[in-house]
């Protein structure tokens, strides 16, 4: 095992067994899944606190809050789908992301989580109807939210500091989508981002605000591996996007993202890998200012074949309006 995570663990073990003597226990805070029926895949994680399932809600929060957690790992967690219950563990960040068996009709449905100690919660699951053939799949950050990452002290102090009433909505992606899902009954939406597991409720929230249509969140955990010092975020977006093929192999997707990072590379790779799951590609262009912050080099405006498309339409506008206009009047939509 890497170094740091040996490292990390050592330090989780002691703070654990630190905050448990002074009364701490642990509070389970579920994550969207989803899934179809027979199965769901269903993401949770645990961590310690002073008062288990009464935390203190606040009405201004930021963000390094969320990050101020200490796991509990390998813990028992037990998941009811109805009559069915499966016992899974979580891992060494605290974290529960299992595949369970279970008949959910289409459309919103819940699970129940529990584990030793803490107050049972339900975590909701977005069932995909088996005879939906379109869905969306959206990046965040620059894409659905006005971040401009990866400048490194703009992200810190969007992630750890800025209020998540003060994070501004990108103009008319918010419409964009509510169109598009009215346009497609039953579609599903998944926002797929390399943002940490910890900011899931504050994105959640933020969506929500914004009205967005609800879907699952696909986050990542920021810390060690076992291998390596942090995980790839590049590489959870295109696991992310095969995993999806997969389970979902007559859903043709519509990947929406920016060109402020690795977005139109990502989905140009995946519509030529798997040309049959992908519906389009709508890239939001940044504007050349947006994309120095965003620590992009500015491109030619408009140019959908920048980056190959597979064959693919490839639509860019700097907002969702834009997008909207190109959109409306293919057969995509």
């Amino acid at each position: 095992m890497h170094r740091a995570a040996v490292v990390e663990d050592a330090l989780h073990e002691v703070v654990e067994r630190r905050l448990r003597g002074r009364g701490w226990q642990p509070v389970i805070t579920a994550y969207t899944g989803y899934g179809a029926p027979g199965w769901c895949r269903v993401m949770a994680r645990i961590v310690l606190t002073r008062q288990a399932g009464k935390r203190k809600q606040r009405e201004k929060l930021r963000g390094w809050r969320s990050f101020l957690t200490s796991p509990v790992n390998n813990t028992v967690v037990r998941i009811r789908v109805g009559d069915d219950v499966t016992e899974t563990r979580t891992d060494r960040s605290g974290y529960v992301d299992c595949r369970v068996k279970g008949d959910l009709a289409p459309g919103w449905a819940s699970v129940r989580l529990s584990t030793d100690g803490a107050a049972s919660v339900d975590a909701p699951i977005r069932v995909v109807d088996p005879a939906c053939k379109f869905g969306l799949i959206s990046d965040i950050d620059d894409t659905v939210m006005v971040t401009a990452l990866p400048r490194p002290l703009l992200a810190a102090w969007n992630t750890f500091v800025l209020d998540e009433h003060a994070r501004m909505a990108v103009p008319g992606m918010a419409v964009l989508y509510e169109r598009l899902v009215n346009a497609n009954s039953g579609a599903p939406v998944f926002y797929l981002s390399t943002g940490a597991w910890n900011v899931a409720p504050t994105l959640t929230r933020f969506l929500s605000r914004h009205l967005y249509p609800a879907g699952p969140l696909l986050l990542t955990d920021w810390g060690p591996t076992p291998d390596r010092w942090f995980r790839s975020g590049q590489e959870h977006k295109r696991s992310t996007l095969k995993r999806l093929a997969t389970e979902f192999p007559d859903i043709k997707w519509l990947l929406i993202g920016d060109d402020g990072q690795h977005d139109q590379e990502i989905y140009s790779e995946f519509a030529h890998a798997h040309p049959e799951n992908v519906a389009a590609v709508a890239i939001r262009r940044l504007s050349p200012t947006q994309s120095v912050l965003a620590g992009a080099i500015p491109g030619p405006a408009g140019d959908p074949e920048a980056v190959g498309s597979g064959g693919k339409t490839w639509f860019t506008a700097p907002d969702g309006a834009g997008l909207w206009t190109l959109l409306r009047d293919t057969d995509v939509v």
